[in-house]
């Protein structure tokens, strides 16, 4: 058995450990016959870094690396490139003014390595130098690669301020690559999400932006092919570790860590997710990390917007626009984080198309629900599995006192200065928590006779809900059910 490529994204020290790669020089090479300039956005831990590693090692004409490979017979290895890798990994910068020194630093660096002395001393022309006289030494024109392009944004995520002081900065370096076209042979650029209407990136505007690309679904991330192909024996090795037949647990590898689209058809799993999955040999939330959604988690609490978690919405194209500090609404950045997917993609009578967007996974949705929850609840999350194992069976057996004691118990957990005297609110945490314990979620269903609040299903089982803030209506609610015999039409 090949190793597993765990935390490598370097694709020479892959190759050259003899560790599994699946092979996406197909894409790649079907990309840079048809254009030169691309953005591509994808989740974190997502491969993004090694498939910037292996344009990089393509373009340096390293043929022995590619043996073997999909496209080691249809490259021209006679041509060898100068490349330039913009990797924030090895940047160091705390405001503006050191960003700016880091990226005078890095042009100087890449300067030396090539024998080039240069003379110009602002960030802009500096580089457009660097590039022209990388063009006139070789021969040939430059390649340019970055991976996680806005990560300095991405680090001042929740400060307008600084992202636009990096975003000024950083949108006068990216224009060069405009001035510079010339000298340029092929720009490919990665990031979690574009970043539109703030100075700070309009020079990325003329980029070609496969994120959607029929081209480039399947150009990060495993196929289900891919995974059976490859990694085969660590499949029959972990389903006999596990007690499961190789059906049975692709099934539930299918479940966990499958999903993931960008055109409603072709699915792939998280490589990072698979990769930890086979070393560790169980199923757990491996991509998911609690800082991460912080952000996202907090605002979609403070809007009280969290439809998204709860039932599949449709969306157009606008989600994928790109991401505007202060505007964008809660979809795009689910969306571009990774939280949601495509799972189906329709054109309407007017040529426009329709979206349907969902959590991918149960990777996803578990922890996600948990955080989400904790943010509403204030109930530890290390406490919530037992509370959702107790309140699941007092569900299915009709125990609505102990049902009623573990919701006040949950209550009881949000600080009295945090309680908010709001029906939607609470409407929401209600159906976070049913949707925790696995209930299928038909919000404001419309019946004949009037529109439920909300109607949760499980195999065998319909809960009929409607939901009032204040027990003096706790009465009125039960009334209106019986009354409109909600529970009729099921």
């Amino acid at each position: 058995m090949k190793n597993l490529p765990i935390g490598v994204q370097s694709f020479s020290k892959l190759i050259k450990d003899n560790k599994i790669y699946v092979d996406k020089t197909k894409y790649i090479y079907e990309l840079v016959k048809n254009g030169n300039v691309f953005f591509l956005s994808r989740p974190r831990r997502f491969g993004k870094s090694l498939l910037i590693s292996t344009f990089e090692e393509l373009f340096n004409g390293n043929k022995k690396l590619f043996e073997g490979l999909y496209i080691y017979d249809k490259w021209d290895w006679t041509k060898q490139y100068p490349v330039v890798r913009l990797d924030w990994n090895t940047l160091s910068y705390s405001n503006p003014e050191t960003l700016t020194n880091a990226l005078l630093n890095f042009l100087e660096k890449v300067a030396m390595e090539n024998n080039i002395v240069l003379e110009n001393s602002y960030l802009g022309s500096r580089f457009y130098e660097l590039l022209e006289q990388l063009h006139k030494s070789t021969g040939r024109r430059v390649v340019f690669l970055v991976d996680e392009y806005a990560k300095p944004a991405i680090d001042s995520f929740s400060d307008i301020d600084t992202m636009t002081a990096y975003g000024n900065i950083l949108n006068g370096f990216y224009c060069v690559l405009k001035a510079a076209d010339k000298h340029m042979n092929f720009i490919f650029l990665t990031g979690v999400s574009k970043f539109v209407g703030v100075s700070a990136y309009m020079g990325l505007n003329s980029f070609n932006d496969i994120t959607l690309s029929r081209h480039s679904v399947s150009i990060c991330g495993y196929t289900q092919e891919e995974l059976e192909s490859y990694f085969a024996e660590y499949i029959d090795k972990v389903s006999l570790d596990n007690n499961m037949s190789r059906s049975e647990l692709l099934e539930n590898m299918g479940k966990w860590y499958n999903g993931y689209s960008w055109d409603g058809k072709t699915s792939v799993y998280n490589p990072y997710s698979i990769l930890s999955f086979f070393d560790n040999g169980k199923f757990d939330c491996y991509w998911f990390r609690p800082e991460n959604p912080t952000f996202l988690i907090d605002r979609l609490k403070k809007r009280n917007n969290i439809e998204a978690a709860l039932v599949p919405v449709m969306s157009s194209d606008w989600a994928f626009n790109g991401y505007i500090p202060d505007h964008t609404g809660e979809l795009s950045l689910m969306l571009q984080t990774g939280y949601l997917t495509i799972k189906e993609k329709e054109y309407t009578s007017n040529h426009a198309i329709l979206y349907t967007l969902d959590i991918p996974n149960e990777e996803v949705r578990k922890p996600f629900l948990e955080h989400l929850l904790n943010a509403y609840s204030n109930c530890p999350i290390k406490d919530m599995q037992i509370l959702v194992s107790d309140m699941q069976r007092q569900i299915c057996d009709g125990d609505a006192s102990g049902l009623e004691k573990n919701l006040h118990m949950l209550l009881a957990n949000i600080p009295y200065d945090q309680h908010v005297k709001d029906e939607a609110y609470y409407h929401s945490l209600f159906l976070l928590i049913m949707k925790m314990l696995g209930f299928d979620i038909q919000e404001k269903s419309i019946i004949s006779i009037g529109r439920i609040d909300a109607v949760w299903t499980q195999p065998g089982l319909t809960v009929v809900a409607e939901l009032r803030y204040g027990a003096r209506k706790v009465a009125q609610a039960m009334k209106q059910i019986h009354d409109r015999q909600y529970y009729e039409a099921y």
